[in-house]
């Protein structure tokens, strides 16, 4: 199996499923407001939150799932003109990196092609607001690439992604840094403007609405990293997951053998398909990882 191979089968990307899918098989999402018209709303607008954006706001803190917490965010963004997003958070970054792409959440709905190819040939390394995003927080306008480009800042190999942007129709945007409370985590969103909107555009709507823009941004991050998810090759049986919890609550393998009516062996089987179902060494390791998935400790519906 080649490495773009194995990103991609242990990827989980919610992108897969377009807006209108999540939305089609969830009556709640009828609930988001929306302006057909983002210029009219743009000229008409104060820059203060409306009471839709408010409602949109109260939708994603009630959402119960990631999609549903996504969906929302969509929607609100394409009213300001920002109809292709892509979002990324890890737990796993190091000084030498974010880590292994198969520990990203990641969520976009940019067209599946074009993620494979970002993220599974490696070119997200080499972008340029990826990279902004890493040394900064708070938000920042893609007309830093120009000025980049015109200072020639840029190496052959974020030259390379920025081709690979505009041939996608990704030249005009936003980026999100979310602010880190672990050196190790980072998380961020890149607001893609539609097509036709230039970079000023898109600067002049920011003027307007950023505040706003950031404030929706932020509390769908901080939604998100409450909310389970259960990447397919990652997904803990019950057993496991009660096993788990067990040794996150202190007790040895014979506690827990005795807890779950289990044989000592069997609990040792169930750590063991644990560890190998989030691809870690050690039981310490899986406990960690599982929560920071939120798979342990749920609330049963």
């Amino acid at each position: 199996m080649t490495n773009r191979q194995s990103i991609r089968k242990k990827m989980w990307i919610i992108a897969l499923f377009k807006f209108k899918i999540i939305s089609s098989n969830n009556q709640r999402l009828n609930e988001v407001v929306s302006f057909s018209d983002h210029r009219k709303f743009t000229e008409m607008s104060s820059g203060k939150m409306t009471n839709a954006q408010f409602g949109n706001l109260l939708l994603m803190t009630n959402a119960s799932t990631i999609e549903e917490t996504w969906a929302v965010l969509v929607a609100s963004m394409a009213d300001f003109g920002f109809d292709r997003l892509f979002y990324g958070f890890t737990s796993s970054r190091t000084s030498k990196g974010l880590g292994d792409p198969g520990d990203f959440l990641l969520l976009s709905n940019h067209e599946p092609s074009y993620i494979a190819t970002f993220i599974g040939d490696g070119h997200y390394q080499n972008a340029p607001m990826v990279n902004w995003a890493l040394e900064n927080e708070g938000a920042c306008s893609w007309s830093i690439i120009n000025d980049l480009k015109a200072k020639g800042n840029l190496t052959n190999e974020e030259e390379r992604v920025i081709d690979l942007n505009v041939s996608q129709q990704i030249s005009a945007g936003y980026s999100i840094s979310f602010k880190s409370v672990s050196r190790r985590a980072k998380g961020a969103i890149g607001l893609t403007a539609e097509v036709g909107l230039s970079q000023p555009e898109v600067d002049a709507i920011w003027a307007v609405h950023g505040k706003t823009i950031i404030l929706l941004n932020n509390v769908a991050h901080l939604k998100i990293l409450t909310l389970p998810f259960n990447p397919d090759n990652q997904t803990l049986t019950s057993r496991q997951r009660e096993a788990l919890e067990w040794v996150g609550d202190g007790k040895t393998s014979q506690d827990i053998a005795t807890l779950m009516g289990l044989s000592q062996a069997t609990v040792e089987k169930h750590l063991r398909l644990a560890r190998k179902a989030l691809n870690v060494e050690t039981t310490a390791q899986a406990v960690m990882k599982a929560l920071f998935q939120n798979q342990m400790f749920l609330i049963d519906d």
